[in-house]
Formats: structure tokens, sequence, C-alpha cells
């Protein structure tokens, strides 16, 4: 017997170690604060949260365990607040009085289960399935901050009927009715915050943005919200990184997450996610190795780390989007008041006085200590330690104590279920009845908010922008900056001030940049990257008389120049094309136009000389009314030219082509005149033949009037089917818009010039057969060499054409006009002008004859 009472002791001894060598207060998932009432109200609050060492002085000394989070406690002391409100009023549940139950739901869920599991057993151990409460004063739960513990313990409640309201961010999947139907989120739904952090980025003209995301519900809602405008506005995620919480105690991996994000180039990164999630104990662990960036979050995640002098903190020019709430009056002066004293049972206060006064907690009583339990003012703290001003979550608590209390003081004025509450008599609220009520209810809140648990009436929210600032010696201030209201237009929803903000340290630019790839400089456009975002990409120079100039829709990509605009050297900019046309102000135009007034003076020089030696044998041998034909026709040949220069209209338009079909006819027919005349002459001279009476009664005159019929019955068809018109042409010469005809129907066009060269070859063969005639003024060898330039001139008119365009094509063509005038002109009157001029001995019938005998 002795021996087994050693044995025993022994097993005994380790514990009775343990008892005296450990501090009798730690850190439990089972603490909690006890109120009494006639009606209580339960919370399950992640009041311990983990975190770093407040000590730590290095990344390789940082211990990560559970405490008290300042920021968390003020959901205690909002729902004390509340109920001490209600209780002092005497409107809201007459003669009645509210009590709490506050539990710390911990950031595992198995804390949370335990801790859950003891106050529905009402026992310090767990009995599954049986409860050992004698009477059941608890009305609600409140519940939060995160998705896991409101689900978890909905998960329970939703099988008692019990009413859970829930304070967190506003989760969908919690929002279905027939998996929680007993649960109520006081949150409105986010919609607007992706928009809002969007419309941000756009202002900033960020397109490279990392995302660090909690991996729970609320996360990856979020994610699949924030994705499609980013693509709506071309803004690219450079990286996503999920964070889980099985991570939060890998210390072997804690680390490559920051590495991950010191690797990738982007310069803002959104983290979402609540401090009290797995990724808020990461965060604190890498605050002494994560890059500089410019952090983007919302109100849920407090920027709160080691205050270190001399250097700025990681976290410095934080932009936080922070839902704009209502303040709850007297709050303030309520928090100063809050001292271990006052409330002496509250072991979370009693460690908060721990850490920030130095108050040490009995070992007996887990209470402060006396001494020093009333020193102390949470107003005195700064504001990165214990913020006094209400939190989103802290104002989600306040209201919905008084939900609870607006729902049961309905019941009570309905009399629903009651038994009598006079003489000590009980009241009685079934959950299911408080359900019915709960869902539909309406009020305003004492700062005059209006309030409902209905999701479909919950309005967007608008957001406050705050820039954090940490400077050293822990000077710290989270200022606004900027607001986001999606109520209004697009493009005046977001208001920020540049000015106020500071960046965070690193950063050189008054604004900084965060793109995968610089925008494309004027003149330039970009050119997307294989395999890879539409956020990088290379910039290549704009194609030909396209532009890009930086503002604007022209931001890196290129715009065509209109039809009347061309773009500069650099391709930055649209020019206005000038107009221009062959003018007779132009060099080229005043050539061709000098040409044509010389030479059609000449013409009628020539036509002048045969009109006064008209008596002569040179002039009367070549028939000289067909000579006189010839000369007037060759005259309106070279002026006709002039319609093809300067400004044109409809007019000179039409005339040009057709004058110049019908003169060219007239005088190419006139030397087919003068040919056939020869040949007539020659072979007449035996008498009786039939060639004798054409040559007498001048066949050959009418050769002229019918070829020319011909064409103007061309010409005539040509202007009725398609006549030319004025037309511009922007493309043949750079930087102008030319002013010129067009021809309209260019197959008639082609037939006048055809018909024309028909003619020109006839008058050719005709007058290459009559050349070896035997006359001493045969003319024929001189009409063969003319209409030989004739059609060398315009054969080759025609590739020549062809290939130029613009100003060039219209003088290809007047040239044309005057050169093969002035072969006929050259070739058929000036050896003719020669003898009556300077040769007028041999303009004579005895000179003439003394040569031929001679030869």
């Amino acid at each position: 017997m002795p021996t087994w009472i050693f044995f025993f002791f022994t097993l005994k001894l380790p514990m009775f170690l343990c008892k005296l060598l450990t501090h009798e207060c730690f850190v439990s998932s089972t603490d909690n604060i006890y109120q009494d009432g006639d009606l209580v109200i339960s919370a399950f609050l992640p009041l311990y949260t983990y975190q770093t060492s407040q000590h730590t002085e290095g990344a390789e000394s940082i211990d990560v365990s559970p405490r008290i989070t300042s920021q968390n406690y003020q959901f205690v002391m909002a729902l004390i607040f509340a109920i001490d409100e209600i209780n002092r009023n005497p409107i809201l549940l007459p003669n009645m009085t509210l009590g709490y139950n506050i539990h710390s739901a911990g950031s595992i869920e198995s804390e949370t289960v335990v801790s859950f599991l003891k106050w529905l057993t009402g026992q310090d151990r767990l009995i599954p399935n049986y409860t050992c409460k004698t009477k059941e004063k608890s009305v609600a739960a409140i519940t939060g901050t995160t998705w896991e513990i409101s689900s978890l313990i909905g998960i329970f409640l939703g099988l008692y009927k019990y009413p859970q309201l829930s304070i967190g961010p506003f989760e969908p999947s919690m929002n279905n009715s027939e998996k929680f139907p007993f649960l109520y989120q006081m949150a409105a739904k986010e919609s607007s915050l992706a928009l809002g952090m969007v419309s941000m980025f756009v202002h900033f003209k960020w397109n490279w943005v990392g995302l660090v995301i909690s991996e729970d519900e609320n996360g990856v809602n979020f994610v699949t919200d924030l994705i499609p405008q980013m693509e709506r506005n071309t803004i690219c995620v450079a990286f996503m990184e999920f964070i889980t919480v099985t991570h939060m105690m890998d210390l072997e991996n804690a680390y490559e997450y920051p590495i991950r994000i010191m690797r990738n180039p982007a310069k803002v990164v959104i983290i979402y996610a609540n401090t009290d999630t797995s990724l808020g104990v990461l965060f604190r662990r890498w605050e002494y190795i994560l890059p500089w960036r410019i952090w983007v979050t919302t109100s849920q995640w407090e920027v709160v780390t080691s205050m270190r002098h001399l250097i700025l903190d990681s976290f410095h020019g934080t932009l936080i989007f922070s839902q704009r709430q209502g303040d709850i009056s007297t709050f303030k002066e309520f928090v100063k008041t809050v001292r271990p004293s006052k409330y002496p049972d509250d072991i979370f206060l009693a460690r908060l006085w721990e850490i920030y006064f130095d108050c040490a907690i009995s070992n007996a009583t887990c209470k402060s200590l006396e001494n020093c339990s009333s020193r102390g003012n949470l107003g005195l703290l700064p504001w990165y330690h214990f913020d006094i001003a209400v939190s989103t979550g802290s104002y989600h608590v306040y209201n919905a104590v008084y939900a609870v209390a607006h729902t049961m003081h309905k019941m009570l004025i309905q009399e629903i279920d009651i038994q009598g509450v006079k003489n000590g008599g009980s009241m009685d609220f079934p959950p299911l009845k408080l359900n019915s009520l709960l869902k539909n209810i309406k009020f305003m809140n004492p700062g005059g908010d209006p309030i409902s648990l209905n999701p479909s009436e919950k309005l967007h929210i608008d957001y406050d922008i705050l820039n954090f600032w940490d400077f050293p010696q822990g000077l710290t201030y989270k200022v606004k900056v900027g607001t986001f209201s999606p109520y209004f237009p697009p493009g005046q929803q977001l208001s920020i001030s540049e000015d106020r903000i500071e960046w965070s340290i690193g950063v050189e630019q008054q604004i900084p940049a965060s793109v995968c790839s610089e925008s494309c400089g004027p003149g330039f456009r970009k050119s997307l990257q294989e395999e890879k975002a539409a956020c990088c990409f290379d910039c290549v120079p704009c194609p030909e008389n396209e532009i890009s100039n930086g503002t604007g829709k022209y931001i890196d990509q290129c715009v065509k120049c209109t039809e009347d605009q061309y773009a500069n050297t650099d391709r930055t900019v649209c020019i206005q094309k000038a107009v221009t046309f062959l003018a007779f102000e132009n060099p080229l135009g005043m050539t061709l136009a000098s040409m044509a007034l010389c030479f059609s003076i000449l013409t009628s020089f020539v036509l002048g000389i045969f009109v006064k030696h008209q008596s002569t044998l040179v002039v009367k041998a070549n028939n000289s009314t067909l000579s006189y034909i010839l000369l007037i026709s060759l005259t309106f040949c070279f002026l006709c030219s002039f319609l093809f220069i300067g400004q044109p209209n409809a007019v000179t338009c039409i005339l040009q082509q057709t004058t110049f079909g019908v003169v060219f006819t007239v005088a190419v027919s006139t030397v087919l005149a003068k040919t056939t005349t020869v040949i007539l002459a020659f072979k007449s001279t035996a008498p009786g033949r039939r060639l004798r009476g054409l040559l007498i009664s001048g066949a050959s005159k009418f050769i002229i009037p019918i070829c020319t019929l011909i064409q103007i019955v061309l010409c005539g068809i040509w202007l009725g089917i398609s006549p030319p018109f004025v037309d511009t042409d922007a493309h043949s010469e750079h930087g102008h818009i030319i002013i010129m005809c067009n021809k309209g129907s260019v197959t008639a066009f082609y037939c006048v010039l055809g018909y024309l060269g028909a003619l020109s070859l006839v008058s050719f063969t005709v007058a290459f057969m009559a050349r070896n005639l035997p006359d001493i003024f045969n003319e024929a060898k001189f009409l063969t060499f003319s209409m030989l330039v004739f059609l060398s001139v315009w054969i080759t008119f025609f590739p020549v054409y062809h290939s130029t365009k613009g100003k060039i094509m219209v003088a290809v063509e007047v040239f044309s006009i005057l050169a093969s005038s002035t072969g006929l002109l050259g070739c058929i009157f000036i050896p003719k002008c020669y003898i009556i001029l300077a040769r007028p001995d041999m303009n004579s019938l005895k000179c003439r004859r003394n040569r031929v005998q001679w030869k």
C-alpha cells in the first residue's frame, strides 16, 4: 500500500510544481465577464488574438502568443455602454434590466468551440448535448468579427433557434436563410468597396496591383467583386497571395510570402482581411522585413505595429477605406471613466491595465491590484494603442444591443407570452417569436441613424479614405484624405486630396507609379507582350499618318488622322492639310501657262504669215484653207491648256476633256484631209478618173466635220452618262489636299482618247503612203513626220500618266498637249515659214522648175 501511495504521489508531483511555477491568471479561452439582469445578452468576441511580443527587437526574436487586443476590447465597452444607456432609459424596456455575458472567441476554431460549448452547457467542463442551466436569461448572442467565428457558432445556435447578430463584415454565405435562418448581419454589403479601390487606382494611374487576401469566404467574395472591376479598367493583378489559417503558426515557411512580395515590382498591394485572422498574425511577424509598399486596405485591418524609434514603419503611407458611420454621443467620455476599480470582475480590462499601465494582476483573484486599479485613463493612450473613436465593429455592437432591446420592447408591448412580471415573476421570450420580430425590426438609434436588419433595405456604404502616418518617436496619425460615394455619377464618386497624402518612404516622386510597363511616349503605341497581362507591353512607333500624344483618348494608342489632316514627323499631332492645285502662281503651272501662251502666239503669228502670203506658191500649193483650219485648231489646242491650270470648278472640269478632244480631233482630221488632198491630186492626173471628180468637188473637206461630229457625239454620251466633276486627292502629296477634276466615266475618257488615237494612226498611215509622191511643194513627208511625233507623244503619255498622281498627273497631260501641238506646228509649218520669210527666191514656180531640171 505505501508503494502505491508513493507511485501516485510521483505522478501528481509535476502538477504540483506546475501550480507553483505557473501564473494563476494565464490567458484562457474560457475567460468571460458576467453582469446579471432580467434579460442577458451574450457576446462572443475575438478579445484574444495572436500577436508579436511588444518588446521584440529583431526578426529572430519574434514571439507569437495570444494577448488581449485593445482595439477589440472597444467592442466590450460599446456593449456595456449600450446596456447602461438602455437600463437608464425609462421608456425602453421599463422596469426591466439588461445584463451581459461576454466570452472570448479565439482565432483558432477549437478555442471558439470550447468557449461556446461551456457557455451552452453552463458548466466549466464540456457536456455534449446537455445543458445544466436552471434558468435561461440569455435572449440573443452577438458574435464576430470574423466569418469563422460567426458561422461556427451560428450552426449550433440554429439548432436552438437562438437569435444571433454578427458584427463582422457582411458575408453573402451567411445571408443564406436556409443554412443560417436565425443569423442577422449588422453590416451592409460592401458592394462598392471594390469599385472605390479601383476608382482610386484609375485616379493615380496604377495598373499593376498585388493582392494579399485571407483565404476565407469573405476574402474570396471580395476578390470576386474586385477582379471584374479591375479588368473593366485595364488594371492587372501582379500577384495574388491567399493565406490560410494553417500558416499562422508555420514558423518554418512564414517568410516565403514577404519574399515573393519583395521580388514583385508592384508598388501597390491590397490587404483584405481582419486583423484577428491568420493574415493579421503573419503581418505582425513580417513587420520587420516587409518591403516598402503602398498598402491599400479597409477599416477592418487596423494598422497596429510595434513602435520603433528613429525609423519609419513599413506601414507608413497606408491608404485605408473606412466605412462612414454615425457617432455614439458621450461614448468617448464613457471610455475615459472605464477602470478596473469600476469593473473589478472584468478580467479583460485587468489584462489591458497590466499591459499599458503596468498594473499587476493578483494571482489569487485574477483582478487588478487595488493600489493601481483606479490609476490610468484609456483616453490618454496614443491611438495606435487604444483609439477612443468609435470603430465600425463597435458601432455594430452598439446597434445590435439596441436591436435586441427594441425587439423585446415590442414583444413587451404586444404582451406576447408574458407570464407576469410583478411580485418577482419572470418573463419568457420564446426565441422563435423573438426571431419573427427581430428580422423585421426598424428603429432610429440614439445617434439618429436608421437601423434595419433586413439586408435588402441596407443601402450602399460611403467610405472615407484615410492615410496612415507613422513618424519616428511614436508620432502616428490617421488623416482623412478623400471620400468615395457610390451615389454620385461615374467620374464624381471619388474625391481625393493628393497634397495631403504622405507616401511611404523610398518613393521619390510625388505620386508613386505602380505599372508593369511605363506608358508609351507621344508618337508610340502599345504592343502587348506575348503570354503576359494586358498591362505589360512594348512601345512601338505609330504607323504612318497616325498619332498618339499621351493625353485623353490618345494615351498609348495611335489614332488615325482624318482625311483632311496629316501626322507630323514625331507623330504626335495632326496638322491640317494645305489645299493645293496646279495654280498659275506655282512654278510648274507658271511654266506650262507661259509655254501655252507663247506657242499660241507663235501659232497666230504663223497664221498671220500665211494670210499675208496667201498668194504665194507655198501657201496655195498646200491648200490654204486646210492650213488655216489647222493653224486655228492648233491655237485652240495650245489655249485649252489653260483649262487644266488654276483651281478647278464644275465648268472647267467639263470643258477640259471635251475641249481637248474636239480641238485635237479637228487638228488631226485636218492633217488627214491635207494628206488625202495630196493623194487625190496625184492619183487624179489621168483624165476621166473618178478621183479627179472627188478632188474638184472638195470631198476631202468633209473629212473634218464628219470626224469632228463623231468626237462630239462621244463627248455628249460621256457628259450624259458620267460627266467629270471636281474631286479632292488627300493621299498623293504629303500634307496637301489636291483639288482636281475627276474624269467621271473612265471608260468614256479612254474612248475619246482611243478615237483620237485611231484617227491619228489613220492620218499617219495615209501620210506615210504619200510621202514619196513627186511634187515641188509636196508636204506629205512633213505630215508623216508630224504625225509620228504626235503618236510618240501620246503613246509615251499613257504609262507616265498612270505612274503619277495629283498635280503632276495634270501637268503630264498639259505637257503632252503642248508637246503634240508643237510637233504638229513645227513639223508642218516651220519649213514653209522658212521658205516664205528667209528664202523668197524658192517661193516661185520658175525657181522650183530650174531646181528640178538641175537635179
